[in-house]
């Protein structure tokens, strides 16, 4: 019972911002949004900066990447573990308009600063990261996430991300539990898990 306290008190908070817009315009009601940051900012951190290696940070984060992501998690075709208990739950209250404006929002924060890793492995993330490995056909990371991995339109920004939870979002690539990964599931069916975990130290180095 007591695991359940947290949900429970993040529902509670975006209840009561949803309740406090009904039969207003919610595209527009900035105090909703407002709310529903606070909320978020249990799990994410302020301005959206986490400080636990297994949550992802969200400040400046690309708009179009959080808006789907969002979306996945409401109708509940993102679903690996971590998420269910979280994120289906605070997700089924947000609509449209209120994915956008937390969209908004973190694409304006202050990105989280990156930190420092294992020599080697940043190293030989960097590697993979902006040439890829040509033998296996696996591309450089940076033709899609760009060269700095600050993401673009609707890939993410990797960028400062954590290498925990990057670690574990490629391992996550390989199941069904993330169906909208395509491009990613490919890439990943050519990497070895030191290879990713290398690569995971690189970006949160950045």
């Amino acid at each position: 019972m007591q695991s359940m306290r947290p949900l429970v008190g993040m529902l509670a908070g975006l209840v009561l911002a949803v309740s406090s817009a009904q039969g207003q315009d919610v595209s527009g009601d900035q105090e909703t949004v407002r709310r529903a940051i606070h909320v978020c900012a249990a799990c994410h951190g302020d301005g959206g900066r986490s400080e636990t290696r297994s949550i992802p940070s969200l400040a400046g984060q690309m708009r179009q990447y959080t808006i789907a992501q969002l979306q996945d998690f409401r109708v509940q075709t993102r679903a690996e573990p971590g998420v269910r208990a979280y994120m289906w739950g605070v997700s089924a209250l947000l609509d449209d308009a209120m994915i956008g404006g937390l969209a908004d929002y973190y694409a304006g924060q202050s990105p989280a600063t990156g930190k420092p890793g294992d020599p080697t492995r940043v190293a030989a993330g960097r590697k993979i990261f902006v040439k890829g490995i040509a033998a296996r056909g696996v591309r450089a990371c940076a033709s899609c996430h760009s060269d700095g991995g600050e993401g673009a339109a609707g890939f993410p920004r990797l960028a400062g991300q954590r290498a925990d939870y990057v670690y574990a979002q490629l391992k996550v690539f390989g199941t069904k539990l993330r169906p909208h990964g395509i491009l990613m599931q490919t890439e990943i069916k050519s990497m070895s898990a030191t290879e990713m975990r290398a690569v995971a130290e690189y970006v949160q180095s950045l």
